[in-house]
């Protein structure tokens, strides 16, 4: 470990701050409407789980973390919201109309999953890991992600649900382990994430040219 150059409260400390901004920005995505400003607040969300990937490398002295950090640099902070922001402006839809619930009642749920997932983490606290205690704020991010691909019914809204549940994944994993899950793990996840992405791309498309929209209820209206 880098003790001397960072110590362990500093490094806790960064990573805590690291992960209530994703905490943050993740409230914020729930309750946003407008499609590329969410694409936004995923690619800044993505950057503060690299610096928490950076800062766990660095402490733990961690070359494969450093990995990581790269491929969630190159792939969640630029390639993915570049891929999610060209689909918007060609599908031509950069609103969701029509959540199932409003703003202010998706956010006082989204708070009420925030408590439970500090409830749930509660008896990891005691943990010795660099990351321990943001291991609620891991749990809260799936709930929170959960909740945000059923209250949506825009298609590119669900696939920016569904990356932030692996963002918590990935929080998750930190927090619970010393430096992280093996490489070859790690790498796994983050490449089927991304084919699942350009998969549920394509299928957005599909759906734009046969309903003329992105709204997944539509497709509850075909019929065998």
């Amino acid at each position: 470990m880098n003790t001397d150059a960072l110590s362990s409260a500093i490094a806790s400390q960064l990573v805590m701050l690291f992960a209530a901004l994703m905490l943050v920005l993740q409230l914020l995505l729930v309750a946003q409407q407008m499609l590329l400003v969410a694409v936004r607040l995923y690619a800044l969300q993505s950057l503060m789980l690299t610096a928490i990937a950076g800062v766990v490398a660095y402490y733990y002295n961690a070359p494969h973390v450093y990995i990581v950090a790269v491929l969630t640099l190159a792939g969640k902070v630029v390639f993915l919201p570049w891929l999610l922001n060209r689909i918007v402006r060609d599908i031509k839809i950069h609103k969701e109309v029509e959540p199932l619930l409003n703003a202010a009642t998706s956010t006082l749920i989204c708070l009420g999953l925030a408590v439970l997932g500090f409830i749930v983490a509660r008896p990891f606290t005691t943990l010795e890991r660099l990351g321990s205690n943001t291991l609620a704020i891991a749990v809260t991010l799936l709930l929170t992600g959960f909740f945000l691909m059923f209250n949506r019914r825009k298609a590119i809204t669900q696939v920016l649900a569904l990356l932030t549940v692996e963002n918590g994944i990935m929080l998750a994993a930190i927090a619970l382990t010393s430096y992280g899950m093996p490489l070859v793990v790690e790498i796994g996840i983050f490449f089927d994430v991304l084919v699942a992405v350009m998969v549920l791309g394509i299928l957005v498309y599909r759906i734009r040219e046969s309903f003329d929209s992105v709204d997944t209820a539509k497709l509850t209206r075909l019929k065998g």
